[in-house]
């Protein structure tokens, strides 16, 4: 794997506070990936893993510290946090597709909305996605009428159309069944192979060793080990994250 441009960040979090109600769910969090860096975040669940996610598009608002992509501090609202959003892409559990709406359509809507792209260029850049994630035979067809996998690649290629900076996934396998599990994985081990910047909640092991620059380890709302995947399967620092992974590699 060709090592990622270590000289810019990014996304940069530095001393991020989150809490709900009482409960602290991330705390002190510091954390750079640069650009082109492909991090997992691994950990139980209750982590603060999703949380952390969640707060680089500011769907979750932070409580304290500072987040930045690409050098700009996360706006608070309006047509600056819109523009940011345009440039972060973000694959969740639940596909969240438009159902009255065909995949194709799904794909061109941001980009012709919010980009101010022309349709026939959206539709093309469409068909493209489609085809680079393998399922340009679906189209036309509405989500409904799509495998779980198949939702779900959609989904990736619509996030891809905006053409974001960085790509956020949070635990985008956990709702597959898991003969679908895999094509998703073929999807973002390709992105990650063609440098896209990625920060992937996720319980797949397999894609952390194979396609991950860097394991965040998390476990009650910290950042207990940030290593490499060798590093982190082989030689674990922590009793929580040895804890953790004789728990997980049993199974």
């Amino acid at each position: 794997m060709t090592e990622p441009n270590t000289a810019r960040p990014m996304v940069r979090m530095a001393a991020v506070d989150k809490f709900f109600g009482p409960l602290h769910v991330l705390k002190e969090i510091t954390l750079d990936v640069p650009q082109g860096q492909v991090v997992v975040v691994l950990g139980p669940s209750g982590s603060g893993k999703s949380t952390l996610c969640r707060a680089i598009n500011r769907l979750e608002p932070i409580d304290s510290g500072l987040i930045e992509v690409d050098g700009r501090p996360l706006p608070a609202e309006g047509k600056e946090l819109a523009r940011l959003r345009a440039e972060v892409g973000m694959v969740f559990q639940s596909f969240n597709l438009f159902a009255h709406k065909t995949i194709l359509e799904n794909v061109t809507l941001a980009p012709i909305r919010v980009r101010k792209q022309p349709a026939a260029e959206a539709r093309t850049t469409a068909l493209e996605l489609l085809e680079r994630v393998g399922i340009t035979s679906q189209a036309d067809k509405y989500p409904a009428q799509l495998s779980g996998g198949q939702q779900q690649r959609a989904a990736i290629a619509r996030a891809l159309a905006m053409r974001p900076k960085v790509m956020l996934f949070d635990e985008p396998t956990s709702a597959l069944d898991p003969e679908m599990v895999q094509e998703v994985l073929d999807v973002m081990t390709g992105l990650a192979a063609e440098g896209m910047t990625m920060l992937v909640v996720t319980h797949e092991m397999g894609f952390a060793r194979k396609a991950a620059h860097r394991v965040i380890f998390m476990s009650d709302g910290e950042v207990v080990e940030d290593s490499t995947p060798e590093e982190f399967f082989t030689a674990p620092k922590s009793g929580r994250a040895k804890d953790f992974l004789g728990k997980i590699l049993t199974h």
